[in-house]
């Protein structure tokens, strides 16, 4: 867009607050920013005024912009973090390598509720405890809350109709709620005990186990008394973690940033129930957005699909306010933010600042030979493959089968050269007889591409690069599917395996790229994870195919619990592997059974 016509849609902006889009010369999305006032946020950017190099950097790139109002700056907030997700603009500061930590959840909704481990935090359905990280495993504290209090682990439905007790009531860990041994007053007396447990009060189990493991040491039962050594390590180990100038009652989690201009880290130390739980490091670029929008964007995406904590520390200047108001739509309750000047929240505060501090110092080069194998290298292999646009979102597609049986297609997502997981899709082959590579590719590219200019482009964004695995065969077969569909603004091109060789439409031979070349390497990478993704969807449809078959050749195995045990493991692999145990959580599998499926699978 010519500056003329730019400085005339700035004359336009309005006082209302909402979300700006900035785009550069080929229409990519290069920065989503939220303003209180639109015309003053924007015009800020096009003022003569010395700029620091990010912001430069980016205002360089700027050939046009767009603008949503909204009623409110809470809306921008959230709208901001919707479309910086939906665009992955390369100037704002991006969550790309958050990892999700596991949680103990007690389904308290239920009458009679079990314990379970989950990675995702689904709102009020239950008690969320977590998140558990720095060798803390989840599993050996829900084995010992099954020992002390007998609290079930399955999601066995229970009604009035007793069902037969399971084997981890034999061995004492369960009361048995199915089989109706309890009643529902002394259930939940052993919850509220769970409850506490899982809040850090170690002492009531610490004393149980001990007893138990001084019990099975005089009747020499030592390999029990070994295992409940363990678990009693273990709680001891999380009782050093307690911060004892911190009261129980207080979840908080502690924040620091530190920036050169150029690179960013962000540490995080993570604190339940006086207990500090661990800490987190992220590493990213800088954005060029003023650092307390930058924050406050931040944490926003933290924040988006984990429980907020009731106290937040930091130091950084944020968007204080406005963030409360989103933690109390999003919570549903107030959260406190503390910037200390003394005492135990202070010191925590200082020990993440230096941990952000030092991070940052130790990642810079990795984070530039990052940048190296991502970014750069998708601008590299535009100018190398001659592409018609910078390749933001690649797509890569792989057919998996086995003599034409149980074919499956796979699409795997980079953006920005990243791995982009969330974005990946799986496709049964549906019309193709028989083994067909070049078919089935066909069927998947114009499944895919169907959904391109209608409403389901919102969930599969248009790409810019599609890489097929394959040859110049490949390639034309997917060129078909182009035509056809008169798809004329999307790159193709096609790596084959034996000598790495890159297939294009422009070009009437093979494109060679220099081996040690990161171009080239992306290009590998996505390849080589299209065919894993292909595979293991393959894999997985072929186990559950054969699963009735090889279910059937067991004795007492019928039609009604194959069904069961399909729905219960899902894969042949799964109930392989199954102890008597898990295999006597399936309705109708009893002891007896389970050690026939057991004993039929270790002859294999």
């Amino acid at each position: 867009m010519a500056e003329g016509v730019v400085r005339e849609k700035l004359k336009l902006l309005p006082d209302s607050p909402g979300v700006y889009i900035m785009y550069d010369a080929e229409g990519t999305v290069i920065y989503v920013g939220k303003a209180r006032v639109l015309k003053n946020r924007v015009r800020q950017y096009f003022h003569a005024s010395e700029k620091p190099f990010k912001v430069q950097a980016m205002v360089e790139c700027i050939a046009d912009f767009s603008y949503i109002v909204v009623p409110t700056e809470l809306d921008a907030l959230a709208l901001e973090n919707t479309l910086i997700k939906k665009y992955k603009p390369k100037y704002n500061i991006l969550l790309k390598d958050d990892k999700t930590y596991p949680y103990i959840k007690v389904h308290t909704r239920e009458e009679f509720p079990h314990i379970s481990i989950t990675r995702r935090v689904m709102g009020k359905d239950g008690k969320y405890f977590g998140p558990f990280m720095g060798g803390v495993s989840c599993k050996d504290i829900v084995d010992v809350a099954a020992k002390v209090y007998n609290v079930r682990t399955c999601n066995v439905s229970i009604g009035t109709k007793p069902k037969k007790p399971c084997l981890n009531h034999h061995l004492g860990r369960c009361l048995a709620p199915c089989a109706c041994n309890v009643s529902k007053e002394e259930y939940a007396a052993r919850v509220e005990k769970v409850l506490a447990f899982l809040g850090g009060d170690y002492e009531e189990a610490q004393a149980i186990l001990a007893e138990k493991m001084q019990k099975f040491s005089e009747n020499e039962e030592f390999e029990l008394a070994l295992e409940y050594r363990d678990r009693l390590r273990m709680l001891e180990k999380l009782g050093q973690r307690r911060i004892t100038a911190m009261p129980r009652d207080v979840d908080a989690d502690i924040w620091a940033y530190a920036s050169n201009g150029l690179y960013a880290a962000i540490s995080l130390i993570v604190t339940r129930r006086g207990i500090m739980q661990g800490s987190l490091n992220f590493s990213l670029d800088e954005g060029a957005g003023e650092r307390r929008e930058t924050f406050t964007s931040f944490l926003t995406q933290f924040y988006e699909t984990k429980p907020i904590p009731h106290e937040l520390v930091l130091e950084e200047p944020f968007d204080g306010e406005l963030f409360l108001a989103y933690c109390k739509k999003k919570e549903g309750r107030g959260v406190e933010i503390t910037s200390p000047k003394f005492g135990i929240r202070r010191e925590l505060l200082d020990m993440a600042t230096r941990n952000a501090a030092e991070y940052l110092e130790k990642s810079i080069s990795a984070i530039a030979h990052k940048n190296d194998m991502t970014t750069s290298a998708c601008e590299r292999l535009k100018t190398l493959l001659a592409l018609g646009k910078y390749p933001k979102r690649m797509e890569c597609y792989d057919i998996s089968d086995i003599s034409g049986v149980d074919k499956v297609g796979s699409m795997v997502v980079f953006t920005d050269g990243e791995a982009d997981k969330y974005e990946y899709r799986r496709f049964r082959i549906k019309t193709v007889e028989g083994a067909n590579d070049f078919a089935s590719l066909q069927e998947v590219l114009r499944r895919r591409l169907q959904k391109l200019g209608t409403e389901e482009e919102i969930r599969f964004a248009r790409p810019q690069l599609i890489v097929i695995d394959g040859g110049k065969g490949q390639l034309s077969a997917v060129k078909q599917i182009f035509d056809e569909l008169n798809i004329q603004d999307i790159d193709l091109v096609a790596l084959a395996k034996q000598e790495e060789e890159v297939y294009t439409l422009k070009s009437d031979g093979p494109i060679r790229l220099d081996r040690r070349d990161y171009a080239l390497r992306m290009l590998q990478r996505i390849r080589d994870e299209a065919h894993r993704f292909a595979v293991m969807y393959f894999r997985n449809v072929h186990s559950k195919r054969n699963l009735s078959s090889v279910l059937e050749e067991i004795e007492g195995v019928g039609a009604e619990k194959r069904k069961l045990l399909m729905e219960r493991f899902g894969t042949i692999d799964r109930i392989m592997k199954a102890d008597e145990a898990e295999l006597m959580r399936v309705e109708g599998v009893g002891k007896e059974l389970a050690g026939r499926i057991r004993r039929y699978f270790e002859a294999l």
